[in-house]
């Protein structure tokens, strides 16, 4: 089973954050000797919350300089910060000015080669653009609209996103879509509605984003869950998806 080696080194993390941020499309960003802020004002926590762009010596003096670039912009600072020993500092330092941790998340790395095996049978359907079925799922019974319009919004403004959707007799069931970016591929938005679940359908989103990946001779990829979320993380595995690190966001309660 071809994995990819773990840990990342500095490289592929800074690539893999500027992909992350990539993929949801930012009004604004700016950087800050390793950090890279994202500005937004939606529900999306990665698309406006500071991130180093590497595991270890980063300068804590930066936090406050950070806050005062949200604030300039009349936004709350947030912080994505990995759980690993080399940014203990900004922890504590996060923790000393107010912070507190939340939304505990894991970013998963693996191969669209693996990824592909999500279903050896129909794929869903595929596309450059965003399609109503696509976006209908975000905004189905059983999420929140707020969210769903903001996630719909923010992916549709990456041009380098494809859009996978399952519908059946009419009815949008599933949906994903993947980015290109950084030399990764990246997968967002996976959302299968209630009563849809349990049918192997955000398989069939996997596999038709690895088509669209494999067509663009790209390898890796990852995406970013919720720690909590199990059924998702069984999945996942199942696939030959490995966590490459834990992480945080620390705001301001």
């Amino acid at each position: 089973m071809h994995t990819l080696p773990l840990p990342l080194d500095d490289d592929d993390i800074a690539t893999l954050e500027r992909a992350t941020i990539d993929a949801v499309a930012p009004p604004s960003t700016q950087e800050i000797d390793g950090w890279l802020l994202p500005f937004d004002n939606s529900t999306i926590s990665r698309a406006k919350s500071a991130v180093p762009l590497r595991h270890s010596s980063i300068d804590i003096a930066l936090l406050q300089t950070i806050e005062a670039a949200y604030t300039a912009r009349g936004l709350k600072a947030a912080f994505r910060i990995a759980d690993v020993p080399g940014l203990s500092d900004v922890q504590a330092e996060l923790a000393r000015l107010g912070y507190h941790a939340q939304q505990p998340s894991l970013v998963l790395v693996g191969t669209v080669r693996q990824m592909r095996q999500a279903c050896p049978g129909e794929p869903a359907s595929l596309s450059p653009t965003p399609t109503p079925s696509w976006a209908a799922v975000y905004l189905a019974e059983g999420f929140d609209p707020v969210d769903g319009a903001h996630r719909i919004q923010a992916l549709s403004r990456n041009p380098h996103l494809v859009f996978a959707s399952v519908e059946e007799a009419g009815q949008a069931l599933a949906a994903g879509t993947a980015a290109f970016s950084q030399g990764w591929a990246s997968i967002h938005g996976m959302r299968t509605v209630p009563h849809g679940r349990g049918r192997g359908l955000a398989g069939r989103v996997l596999a038709a984003l690895a088509d669209a990946a494999t067509e663009r001779a790209l390898e890796r990829v990852f995406l970013q869950v919720e720690e909590g979320n199990t059924a998702a993380l069984a999945l996942y595995g199942r696939v030959g998806f490995t966590t490459a690190w834990c992480y945080h966001y620390w705001r301001r309660v």
